[in-house]
């Protein structure tokens, strides 16, 4: 996947995962559209680290192929392990709103805002 259709993957991710945050009336849904917003960013960075007929940064004596760049590829890894992590936390968070307050709808949640 490349040019231009990787930049609407991405896009079309993003807005999927922002619809379903901002509609979503179940705090389970809205944690897994925000993984599913967030997955959009890892779809962008593997498409602008993307290089066509390039091998791995790897270097030997007589390279004749032009290399990708590592950087994109950690940051992706660095993004895909915050993104658990939060994912992680908020599903944690949710199920302690569950156990004490009963509900897991943010409307019937609007007592908790100061």
């Amino acid at each position: 996947m490349t040019g231009l259709a990787c930049y609407c993957v991405a896009g079309w991710l993003l807005l999927v995962g922002a619809v379903g945050i901002v509609r979503s009336r179940h705090l389970v849904h809205t944690v897994v559209s925000l993984s599913v917003a967030q997955a959009g960013t890892y779809v962008l960075l593997l498409g602008i680290g993307y290089q066509d007929q390039a091998g791995a940064p790897i270097v030997v004596q007589d390279q004749r192929q032009p290399v990708v760049d590592p950087m994109v590829q950690a940051m992706t890894l660095t993004d895909i392990v915050v993104s658990a992590t939060i994912t992680a936390l908020l599903l944690g968070l949710t199920i302690q709103i569950s156990q004490r307050h009963g509900t897991v709808d943010p409307d019937e949640l609007r007592a908790l805002r100061g």
